[in-house]
């Protein structure tokens, strides 16, 4: 996760140089207010399966009607811009949460500002919220927090950070009374201090008291926590409604060394439980299995995408992927892999990590490196009933040493549709521009923001694109929808002229 700061950077720095002409889109006819009572989630990943999937009358027929009904100014700022979540609908508001930890809640109709908790506490992203039993969730970079959801009234607060080199930047998960968030090694100002460890915290919804917590790698740091760091989780946590939680991991550090211990060998081994797949009892945080996707990972590979819970032909399956550039499909049950399918640009080093880790330093090979600190799969997937769509950036790193890695290329996109059976590629949509937002399955379409600041939409069966919104800044975050109304932040203003903006596109734009 280290690469956090880094990606935040380096999509200041794209969208800068990303050149083209973007066009608002759509008018059309009008909708009924009723429409618009077809209300999203409380979480971001829509359900607990994190499928990211949601109904209402939008579909192919109608997405060309899709035109601006109401934007909102995105004051909050942090060290990489104004916005990294995923706005959260329920009841006909709107909750969001920008990168100094704010919240507001906002009537999806109108637009207009219900209730406003300022915390100006700055977030590396990405950060959220989720709405469940009457409150809202969420966390500043230092503590836990729920509000009241009428009146945005804090009702507790919870610390979990230890240190100033930990901090929180997470949409917190939440199910059956109680809420989950983890601490990370990353803050506004340090990436993977000496000795910082991400802790997952279980927290009593209704006080904030911690009933139990799990170290997502130990607190001895593989020997040695003057120089070693590592884990956390970047989203919420799926629940497979049968008393179990899933979830992904970061990284451990220093990557891909230290001086005087190159290719991770201050953390000599496989540095579990980093860039895993793991699963818990919920209740009690005890560890029912876990799949190392990338031991010793000596090139920021987190596995960090929340999983996606699906059931294929009788088989239960928990899906995954992450910085490697490799979706992973496990079995929910014994957390064995199905099958394993590479997306974007690869060029030979997906062993490397493992070739450190014995010792085989003759078989790494310095040069371009491909997926690089910035590309692979950064946000989380979505999924409808056969596919799951993967958004994708491509850039390289390039390998000095085993202690120093620098970025490289220009990056672009895709969006990647995969069988959930086979692991086959369907189709795959070449991008402009880096996808560094999750995708959101409406009917027969998907919606994809790319950090230029355009919204795609795309036939789920054909990667047809069928509809282009232009935003008025370049975004790293992905859509929301509730009934006929699309909600998408804008929050990186970098040209000239742009500004940050929450935008919500409506069918007929009423």
């Amino acid at each position: 996760m280290s690469s956090k700061k880094s990606t935040s950077a380096a999509v200041l720095a794209l969208v800068l140089v990303i050149a083209g002409t973007l066009i608002w889109s759509g008018c059309g006819s009008s909708s009924s207010a009723s429409d618009r009572q077809l209300d999203g989630s409380g979480n971001p990943g829509v359900d607990l399966a994190n499928t990211r999937e949601v109904g209402g009358p939008i579909d192919s027929s109608n997405v060309a009607e899709l035109a601006v009904a109401w934007t909102l100014p995105l004051t909050g700022r942090s060290t990489y811009g104004s916005y990294a979540s995923t706005p959260i609908i329920s009841k006909g508001v709107v909750y969001s949460q920008d990168l100094a930890s704010n919240v507001q809640a906002i009537d999806l109709e109108s637009g207009d500002v219900i209730w406003s908790k300022r915390y100006e506490s700055p977030s590396h992203g990405p950060n959220g919220l989720v709405v469940a039993e009457g409150l809202v969730f969420g966390n500043t970079a230092d503590f836990a927090f729920a509000l009241d959801q009428e009146t945005g009234k804090e009702v507790w607060t919870t610390p979990l950070v230890r240190n100033g080199q930990e901090s929180i930047d997470m949409a917190p998960g939440f199910h059956d009374g109680l809420l989950y968030v983890s601490t990370v090694p990353v803050t506004v100002s340090e990436t993977y201090g000496a000795g910082s460890v991400g802790v997952l915290w279980a927290l009593d919804g209704k006080t904030g008291k911690k009933k139990w917590h799990f170290d997502t790698v130990p607190q001895s740091l593989w020997g040695d926590p003057k120089v070693n760091s590592g884990g956390g989780l970047w989203y919420q946590p799926s629940f497979d409604g049968k008393g179990s939680m899933y979830f992904g991991t970061g990284n451990p550090g220093p990557l891909p060394g230290s001086p005087g211990k190159p290719w991770g060998s201050s953390r000599p081994g496989s540095n579990l439980y980093a860039d895993s797949m793991v699963k818990l009892d919920e209740k009690t945080g005890k560890l029912q299995w876990y799949y190392q996707h990338t031991p010793h990972n000596i090139y920021d590979w987190d596995f960090q995408d929340p999983p996606v819970l699906t059931n294929v032909g009788g088989k239960e399956m928990a899906i995954g992927a992450g910085k490697s550039g490799v979706v992973v499909a496990v079995d929910a049950k014994t957390g064995k892999p199905v099958w394993s399918r590479p997306v974007g640009t690869h060029n030979g080093h997906d062993n490397d990590s493992l070739y450190a880790m014995r010792g085989e330093y003759s078989k790494l090979k310095t040069g371009e490196v491909f997926p690089g600190q910035l590309g692979g799969v950064i946000a989380p997937m979505a999924a409808d009933k056969t596919s799951v769509f993967v958004p994708v950036v491509n850039h390289s790193m390039v390998l000095v040493s085993g202690t120093e890695v620098t970025e490289n290329s220009a990056a672009t996109g895709e969006l990647v549709a995969v069988n959930k059976a086979t692991g086959a590629v369907e189709w795959a949509k070449k991008l402009p521009a880096p996808a560094y937002g999750a995708p959101l399955v409406v009917n027969d379409l998907v919606f994809e923001t790319t950090s230029e600041g355009v919204v795609h939409a795309f036939e789920t069966k054909s990667g047809g694109e069928v509809w282009q919104g232009a935003l008025p800044a370049g975004t790293n975050a992905g859509v929301m929808v509730s009934g006929d109304t699309l909600i998408a932040p804008a929050g990186l203003p970098l040209a000239e002229g742009q500004v940050a903006e929450l935008v919500a596109y409506r069918l007929g734009g009423e």
